[in-house]
């Protein structure tokens, strides 16, 4: 009889992938809205929540009740082309679209989860006409209207989901035109990300004024270089 052949393991973070695979991205959560009364129904994403480098961006979107966005899902999910794309057709279908920022001054000194709130609140209340349900991915804000909380949102809600492109398509765009500034940091490539080679870089250039100070490996950069310089000047 044959050995059996050792079973691979499997990571969390494959599993979790394959499981935002299965999910169907439709209009459910709108149609519930819909039926209780809303007529301007808004989804909200967030973008760049968990980078070292750069603001965390949110989208609101308000789509027609009725559309048909090809392949539209998480961002995260999709090739750039495919993003790309996406948020231009949603650009030119949806009723409303709002983009808003948080700079990474607020990120640390508020923390990055009430930065991310923040960053939603400021798109929505940029949206006109103004929403009358929120669909948000995981979250709740500040905000009067009526909310829906929904975890893997952008996987599951078509409002969120476009949310979540219009938001990645910006913030990736943006972090490439900050590239330019900085590009011994590779942010073209991870996009801000904690990614190994950005906190090789971290650890070679120590951070921009756009790093997150109140994030780990900015703050273990910077004590690594203080402490080699320390080390350099009392060899002197």
């Amino acid at each position: 009889m044959p050995p059996r052949s050792a079973s691979r393991s499997v990571s969390p973070a494959t599993l979790k992938q394959r499981m935002l695979r299965q999910l169907v991205c439709g209009d459910r959560y709108e149609r519930q809205a819909r039926q209780q009364g809303a007529t301007a129904i808004a989804g909200v994403d967030e973008v760049g929540r968990g980078a070292l480098f750069g603001p965390v961006v949110a989208a609101a979107v308000i789509l027609p009740s009725r559309i048909r966005l090809e392949g539209l899902r998480d961002s995260k999910q999709l090739r750039v082309s495919d993003r790309e794309r996406l948020a231009t057709e949603v650009h030119a279908c949806a009723i409303a679209v709002a983009i808003a920022e948080v700079d990474v001054e607020t990120i640390d000194r508020i923390n990055i989860y009430q930065a991310t709130r923040l960053a939603m609140l400021r798109a929505v209340e940029l949206l006109q006409p103004e929403p009358d349900h929120l669909l948000i991915d995981a979250m709740r804000i500040d905000h009067p209207c009526a909310q829906t909380s929904i975890i893997y949102g952008d996987s599951l809600s078509l409002s969120i989901a476009a949310a979540s492109v219009v938001a990645k398509v910006y913030r990736d765009r943006l972090v490439c035109e900050l590239h330019a500034l900085y590009p011994e940091y590779g942010l073209d490539a991870h996009k801000g990300y904690g990614t190994p080679r950005h906190k090789a870089a971290l650890l070679q250039y120590g951070p921009t004024p756009l790093h997150r100070k109140s994030f780990a490996p900015v703050t273990q950069s910077e004590l690594f270089l203080n402490e080699e310089s320390s080390a350099q000047e009392s060899m002197i």
